[in-house]
């Protein structure tokens, strides 16, 4: 895959695509305690696009977010929804490369794992960017078959499929992550793992 084409594709879609988006309480709620997001956390989120996460961050009053994207489109629409809040600091990075220079306690990437060209080297540089104990968490609102097919069709260019649970468990137990949880069937795709 071609990072390039993957920002211009994002920056294609980031005027409309919170008109597309359909998101679901309970399964928010799930993703979000499996990140352990929490009262007085630093949270990492990783793709965060126009922020579709935050308003959910902030119900549980965290000490800061961190929104990457490697679309600026998608921050601006980010920036303009957002930019009166001072727990949140948006940055127009590629995550696979950038160097954190902060510690988190979780970190969280939301609907956008496939469209990593390299992520063994996105955990990798993540896992860096961790507390010691911090949360690092994949998750879908959708199961994985219901991704892929959505990608073949809309995104094939800028997508490499969903990795199973199994494979990406593994690849966290390589890398050193401890704790792994995994929550998938037709609906929803999660898996979760703290750093040693």
């Amino acid at each position: 895959m071609n990072k390039q084409k993957i920002t211009e594709f994002f920056d294609r879609l980031s005027h409309s695509w919170d008109s597309m988006l359909t998101p679901d309480e309970n399964k928010m709620n799930e993703i979000l305690n499996a990140a352990n997001v929490k009262d007085g956390v630093s949270i990492l989120d990783i793709a965060c696009g126009t922020g579709v996460m935050f308003d959910y961050y902030l119900k549980h009053n965290p000490k800061k977010i961190t929104g990457v994207d490697i679309s600026p489109g998608m921050l601006k629409e980010a920036e303009r929804k957002y930019s009166d809040n001072e727990k949140i600091t948006l940055l127009c990075a590629d995550a696979e490369e950038y160097s954190f220079s902060e510690k988190y306690d979780c970190c969280v990437i939301f609907n956008a794992f496939p469209h990593f060209p390299n992520p063994e080297k996105l955990i990798k540089n993540l896992s860096v960017s961790l507390n010691g104990g911090g949360t690092l968490t994949v998750a879908h609102d959708r199961g994985r078959k219901a991704i892929d097919a959505h990608h073949t069709a809309e995104a094939n260019e800028v997508s490499r499929g969903l990795m199973s649970e199994t494979d990406l468990a593994e690849m966290l137990r390589s890398l050193g992550f401890k704790n792994i949880c995994t929550r998938t069937d037709d609906t929803i795709y999660i898996v979760s793992a703290k750093k040693q």
